[in-house]
């Protein structure tokens, strides 16, 4: 299962109803967050999800609606000894102005209360374990060092249950050897081999954040089969040559990418308060029906089977997800 919290939704200026940019990722005990514009720490309160495991924020880029939040979540950090040390990842620019917001204003030259650690990342693998993957992706916006996220599942063989009992393989630590491709012996003296019990290898879930982009076309590929694409959206077509302008992309060609990518869902983000939601979905759902309009809360779970959502903040902690466009 692949999870993902928006935690701020809106483009440039905060609204009444949605903070600036920030998204929490989670994949087992992994914890991601993806911007953190003012007020993030905030965000995190409501949602109820706590401060632990949160040492690793990606910035996508160092435009200040999406790095404002950092001085003050550090300090938070420091004061409620949440975490141990702390570790933000972004391009060039991003982290010479993140250098200056931390060290310069909030901390004006004294110590860092927890360590803080600045990587410069480059396209490609970020980091990882046997299990899953996080992958940088250079994106066209305003000012250099823009980039994307894609999280993903390495491929894996399913293990299938009903062959290993057919094969009178006991439950226990001889089934978790086959799936980690190991041949065992049974009591009984023979010996079975991981593919009679492991089935064809299918891709991972995975999981795509754009963040400010002004480009499809040199994303394609980039986020090709995804489960489920976060993509800004910040005009409407009508308002095109603004996009262009300022760097953003339109409903339109947000869908445009879900589609030629063959996404297997699509949300957009990164919202001007000029437009309703129903304007934003209608334009988008014309080219790409299954496509959803991000609210500030809106908790995703992906598994192979459906993606649900639930709004954590508006619906009560209680409350039941929706499944959305099931396989």
């Amino acid at each position: 299962m692949l999870e993902m919290v928006l935690l701020g939704t809106s483009a440039s200026a905060p609204t009444i109803e949605r903070g600036l940019p920030a998204q929490l990722v989670i994949y087992q005990d992994e914890r991601f967050l993806v911007d953190c514009g003012e007020g993030t720490q905030r965000q995190i309160l409501r949602s109820g999800l706590g401060f632990r495991r949160l040492e690793r924020i990606l910035l996508t880029h160092g435009h200040l609606d999406h790095i404002l939040g950092l001085g003050g979540l550090i300090s938070t950090f420091a004061r409620w000894e949440a975490v141990e040390h702390i570790e933000i990842y972004g391009g060039r620019w991003a982290l010479e102005r993140v250098r200056e917001l931390l060290f310069r204003v909030v901390l004006r030259g004294a110590r860092p209360p927890v360590p803080v650690e600045l990587t410069e990342i480059q396209p490609g693998f970020l980091m990882g374990n046997e299990t899953f993957a996080v992958y940088a992706f250079p994106v066209v916006h305003r000012g250099p060092g823009s980039y994307g996220y894609l999280f993903r599942e390495r491929p894996r063989r399913p293990f299938l249950a009903d062959k290993a009992t057919a094969l009178g393989i006991p439950a226990g630590p001889e089934r978790g050897q086959l799936v980690n491709g190991q041949r065992i012996t049974l009591a009984d003296g023979r010996v079975i081999e991981p593919d009679e019990v492991l089935g064809p290898q299918r891709p991972g879930l995975s999981l795509a954040l754009t963040g400010d982009t002004a480009r499809i076309d040199n994303l394609v590929e980039v986020v090709r089969d995804v489960d489920l694409l976060l993509c800004e959206a910040t005009y409407l077509e009508r308002d095109a040559e603004m996009a262009r302008r300022f760097g953003h992309l339109t409903a339109a060609q947000a869908a445009q990418l879900a589609c030629a990518a063959g996404a297997r869902m699509l949300v957009l983000n990164h919202l001007s308060q000029r437009y309703s939601v129903y304007e934003m979905l209608q334009e988008a759902r014309a080219i790409f029906p299954a496509t959803l309009v991000s609210r500030d809360f809106d908790y995703y779970r992906i598994t192979r089977d459906r993606i649900e959502v639930l709004n954590k903040d508006f619906s009560g902690a209680d409350a039941e997800f929706k499944t959305l466009f099931p396989e």
